[in-house]
């Protein structure tokens, strides 16, 4: 869903810890769980979505739904039937690295299609540039918003983000290695397949990383941003990207980089 990488994008390396000590009473507790969840499941619908209409403006896909596309066209399905066995596939490569799915992740792998399909099947292909622009820059930004949403649930990250935080953890390659090994092979074997790669794969890639980073600050939990307000503003990570430190259920604290589009934490 990113897919950061297109049709997933993760929140991290296993299921979200719960609120720690102090998080409140039970009916806040309650109410933080609702909103964990509205966010998660509208996050993924509305990931889908943007995805359909970045199908809808034909002007380019992200790396992983250009795979899917591909395969679409030679098997009939249709891509959002293609995403959820793409994500059920890439879900059983954790096993051997040992990733552990949340929620998330396996409401990643049915809703993303699904709402891919349910958009393409609904919104009419615009036949001018004039629109298909447009259509293109609506969903490059809806899909940073659900980016945003999803993560801040903190329910588990997405298949394809899993696979890459685990791979980056099993060979201690860096993380923009790791996924850009595998985008680069994604993308390839869709172009290869007839997947549409152009413009609009070009203005995702550019674009995700800074919108997701800006709506996870929109759509954060409460109890996040008063954890994060400790973190220096503008302070960075390795590479530049974003530092967010986080509490944890034992009182402890620990570090998290924004890279794109996936959290890993540390």
């Amino acid at each position: 869903m990113a897919s950061s990488t297109g049709s997933d994008a993760g929140s991290g390396s296993g299921p979200a810890p719960g609120p720690g000590p102090g998080s409140g009473s039970g009916g806040g507790s309650g109410r933080r769980l609702g909103r964990r969840l509205t966010q998660l499941y509208a996050g993924l619908l509305l990931y889908g979505a943007s995805i359909g209409l970045m199908v809808r403006s034909g002007l380019g896909l992200p790396p992983w739904d250009v795979l899917h596309q591909g395969i679409a066209r030679h098997t009939g399905l249709s891509i959002g039937t293609v995403s959820i066995c793409a994500g059920a596939a890439v879900l059983l490569l954790w096993v051997p690295i040992r990733q552990r799915p949340g929620l998330g992740t396996v409401s990643n792998v049915v809703l993303v299609g699904l709402s891919v399909d349910a958009t393409v099947w609904l919104a009419p292909e615009p036949r001018s540039l004039a629109v298909r622009i447009p259509v293109l820059a609506v969903a490059v930004v809806l899909n940073g918003a659900a980016t945003g949403l999803y993560i801040a649930a903190r329910f588990g990250p997405g298949p394809r983000d899993g696979l890459m935080t685990g791979l980056h953890r099993v060979t201690g390659r860096s993380v923009r290695l790791v996924r850009t090994g595998i985008e680069a092979a994604v993308l390839l074997s869709g172009l290869l397949l007839g997947g549409t790669a152009g413009a609009g794969t070009v203005v995702y890639a550019l674009g995700i990383g800074p919108l997701a980073q800006l709506f996870l600050r929109v759509f954060a939990l409460p109890d996040e941003r008063a954890r994060a307000a400790g973190v220096p503003p503008g302070g960075s990570g390795p590479g530049g990207s974003r530092v967010v430190a986080r509490g944890t259920a034992d009182g402890g604290r620990r570090r998290a980089w924004w890279r794109g589009g996936a959290i890993l934490r540390r």
